[in-house]
C-alpha cells in the first residue's frame, strides 16, 4: 500500500505541502500590483490567464491538504484506472492520484502541465515517491495536449488549471468519461460558466460544491 498517509510517501507530502505554505507570502507578492478586479478579470478571461499564470510560474499553487486527501480517496473507492488531471504544478495532487492507482493495482495518470519548469519539478516529486512510472506528464497548452491519445474510458479527472478553460478541458474529455465518472474542480468559483454546465439538469451530471471552493461532480449517462 501506498497510502499517502501511512506510508514512506507522507515525510514527501509534508516537505511539499509545508513548502507550499511557506511560499504564500512571495505567490502573494508576484500579483501584488493586481487589484482584486483585476485577478479576477486575468482568472476568468480566455486569454488574460497567461500572463496571471506567467507571474506564477514559481508558486506551487497546490491543493489543500484535505483536497489531496478526497482525492486519494474517490479514486480509490472508484477503483479507478484512467485518471486526467489537467494542472499539474509541483505535483502534490499528482502524487495522491498516482497513489491510489498504485493501490488499485496499476493504471494511467495524464497530467497536463503549461510551465516546463513546474512540470521538471513535478516529475523529479513522481520520481522521488517512485510512481513516475503510472504518470503520463504533457507539457504545453492542455487544450492541445489534452485532444488526443486519451484513454478509451477515463474514470476521474482533476480541473486545476487555468479555471477560464475548464469548461473547454471537459469538452475534449467528456465523450471518454464512463457513466459514474467523477470530476473534481479545484477552485471551481472562477469558473462560472462551468459550474452552470455541470450542476444544469440535463447535461448529463450529478454536481454539488464540496468543502472550500471544489466542486463534486458525477458523470449519469
Amino acid at each position: 500500500m501506498t497510502t499517502p498517509t501511512t506510508t514512506s510517501l507522507t515525510p514527501l507530502l509534508d516537505r511539499l505541502f509545508d513548502e507550499a505554505e511557506a511560499a504564500s507570502s512571495a505567490t502573494l507578492a508576484a500579483i501584488a500590483d493586481l487589484s482584486d478586479a483585476d485577478r479576477a478579470r486575468m482568472m476568468r478571461s480566455k486569454t488574460a490567464y497567461r500572463d496571471l499564470y506567467g507571474r506564477l510560474r514559481d508558486a506551487p499553487l497546490a491543493v489543500s491538504r484535505e483536497t489531496g486527501s478526497l482525492l486519494y480517496m474517490l479514486a480509490r473507492s472508484s477503483r479507478a484506472r484512467a485518471i486526467v488531471e489537467f494542472g499539474t504544478s509541483f505535483g502534490i495532487s499528482t502524487l495522491h492520484l498516482a497513489a491510489a492507482l498504485r493501490d488499485n493495482g496499476g493504471g494511467r495518470l495524464i497530467t497536463s502541465e503549461f510551465e516546463p519548469s513546474k512540470a521538471a519539478r513535478a516529475r523529479d516529486n513522481l520520481s522521488a515517491a517512485g510512481v513516475i512510472d503510472l504518470v503520463e506528464i504533457r507539457e504545453g497548452d492542455a487544450l492541445k495536449t489534452l485532444s488526443a491519445d486519451l484513454p478509451d474510458t477515463i474514470d476521474l479527472v482533476l480541473l486545476d488549471g487555468a479555471k477560464a478553460l475548464y469548461s473547454d478541458i471537459l469538452d475534449l474529455l467528456e465523450g471518454h468519461l464512463r457513466p459514474g465518472a467523477i470530476i473534481v474542480a479545484d477552485n471551481a468559483d472562477d469558473s462560472p460558466d462551468y459550474l452552470a454546465r455541470v450542476r444544469k439538469p440535463g447535461n448529463g451530471y450529478m454536481s454539488t460544491a464540496f468543502a472550500e471552493d471544489v466542486e463534486l461532480s458525477v458523470r449519469i449517462n
